[in-house]
């Protein structure tokens, strides 16, 4: 494993962790592993970040400098667990991304999506939500329902305190612009909405969030929640994910309404979770789903770059 030096920070060896079931109607297993016997999808783009499948040796073969560190949440003084990844490629101080994971806990997919970030010019941090929790950090990788059950419910004050200490320790690292923007998956989409809402701390420039919604009162976004964000905010979903899709008309009507810098994109014929699934097979396979879970992932990721290039002004 890399080294990295690491300010306030203790070297930790953990593993990777697959992917997660949110306490909602929709369908998340498409975007779990894929059968051994069906292999590894062949994406043939190393601009995107790696499929579940591929994720483990994307990251291994890495040759970006990385490693575990430790921060303390300010208020309950407790550590929380994180990756943190460099750019090899910077020029002068680079900002920050901060990549939040599924309810599943940090995998070897949500770090090497901080791997992806990187490579285009950020200093990308994933931290370990139920690492607080588990009482630190640990070499073993939670099964699914167990960091479920420990990640669900896991109030959105402490979710923003997480990020927010995360980001602060970054931006104060002598590499880092004072500039960071988030990315979230699934049960993280939704917490980058959060963060939105909350405000995060000085620096923060934006906000991207795959399959997840913001405060919502059923099918209505809480509209007072939505008018304290102050930063521009994306959301991409997959249209088989019926559930987030048919909020997504509701979210954009209010986000227009109050004047808010917002887009959002529904990829038809694309499942919850399509940038972790991509054309990865499925025990049994759907061509067409894999086809189009990849071909949304083309789209998404650099539309999720270039709003970050341009919000926190990485070079």
């Amino acid at each position: 494993m890399k080294s990295t030096r690491l300010i306030l920070a203790t070297s930790l060896a953990l593993g990777s962790t697959a992917c997660h079931r949110q306490m909602s109607a929709e369908d998340h297993s498409a975007h779990m592993a894929a059968s051994p016997a069906t292999g590894v999808a062949q994406q043939g783009s190393s601009a995107l970040p790696a499929s579940n499948n591929a994720a483990a040796a994307r990251v291994s073969a890495s040759t970006r400098r990385a490693g575990w560190i430790t921060v303390q949440d300010p208020e309950s003084k407790k550590m929380i667990q994180a990756w943190i990844v460099y750019p090899s490629n910077a020029r002068g101080k680079a900002p920050v991304v901060v990549v939040v994971h599924d309810i599943n806990g940090l995998s070897a997919w949500a770090r090497g999506v901080a791997d992806q970030a990187a490579s285009e010019g950020f200093i990308a941090v994933s931290p370990d939500f139920a690492s607080i929790a588990r009482g630190g950090g640990s070499p073993v990788e939670l099964p699914r329902d167990s960091a479920s059950k420990l990640l669900s419910p896991l109030p959105s004050a402490e979710r923003n305190r997480i990020i927010s200490a995360t980001a602060a320790f970054a931006m104060a690292l002598p590499e880092a612009e004072h500039r960071y923007g988030v990315i979230g998956y699934c049960w993280g989409g939704g917490t980058v909405f959060m963060h939105a809402v909350n405000g995060g701390v000085p620096g923060f420039s934006g906000g991207v969030a795959y399959y997840g919604l913001p405060y919502m009162n059923g099918a209505t976004p809480v509209r007072d929640s939505l008018t304290k964000i102050k930063v521009p905010v994306m959301l991409f979903n997959g249209a088989k994910d019926a559930r987030i899709g048919a909020a997504m008309p509701a979210v954009d009507s209010a986000m227009k309404a109050l004047g808010k810098n917002y887009v959002g994109t529904n990829y038809q014929g694309a499942t919850h979770g399509f940038m972790r699934s991509q054309d990865d097979p499925k025990a049994t396979r759907d061509p067409v789903e894999e086809a189009a879970n990849l071909a949304a992932t083309k789209d998404a990721w650099p539309r999720t770059i270039e709003f970050l290039k341009r919000n926190l002004g990485a070079r």
